[in-house]
């Protein structure tokens, strides 16, 4: 509980600070879900969303938190929203599992694209992108010698690992992390793996 407290108040901080700070409020609201405060996550994320609409993340994380409220329609309609956004970004797990919560729910489903993912080859140098959900050129080694740079290798397309590295250095800027802090290593990680589908 004193570490998700530490992080609620690291992340009210940054927002405070930044009222135009996507990062920090969407940090903060997936914070205050963690924690169970599902009445301050909700005014959270709904400020990151107001920043950008296309925060994939956001609308899922409100839909949970609106249904621990009780709040059943106001989450189905954040949650619709959410599934529009990340199928027209490509973020196809956001998306899937979003719209398992409808179905879940017993709520309509939107109509989505089909998905390109099925039945696609995949060639030498070549990898099906869990971001984009597409076949594109791979990686030619992993970013980091870990698992996490394994993973990345071998769900991501160049393309998108570019993309990931623009998002990591605002990340780093707008949050202010110093990464020789493994908590704030931590955090940088949980973004580019949210960014990535991973």
């Amino acid at each position: 509980m004193a570490d998700s407290t530490a992080r609620i108040e690291q992340f009210k901080k940054m927002a405070e600070a930044d009222p135009g700070n996507e990062l920090g409020h969407f940090s903060l609201g997936r914070a205050y879900a963690d924690a169970g405060q599902h009445k301050d996550a909700v005014m959270s994320l709904e400020r990151a969303i107001e920043i950008n609409p296309n925060i994939a993340k956001a609308y899922q994380l409100m839909g949970t938190s609106l249904l621990a409220e009780g709040l059943r329609d106001p989450a189905i309609a954040r949650l619709t929203q959410g599934i529009k956004i990340a199928d027209a970004r490509g973020e196809m797990l956001p998306r899937n599992e979003m719209i398992q919560m409808l179905k879940d729910l017993g709520a309509a489903v939107p109509e989505i694209k089909q998905a390109a993912e099925v039945n696609q080859p995949v060639g030498t140098g070549e990898v099906l992108c869990k971001r984009c959900g597409q076949v594109n050129p791979k990686l030619s080694e992993p970013p980091f010698n870990s698992d996490f740079g394994r993973a990345i290798f071998a769900s991501t397309c160049t393309k998108c690992w570019r993309e990931a590295i623009g998002m990591g250095t605002k990340v780093i800027n707008e949050l202010r992390l110093p990464l020789s802090d493994p908590q704030a290593q931590k955090v940088w990680d949980q973004h580019i793996r949210e960014f990535l589908n991973l």
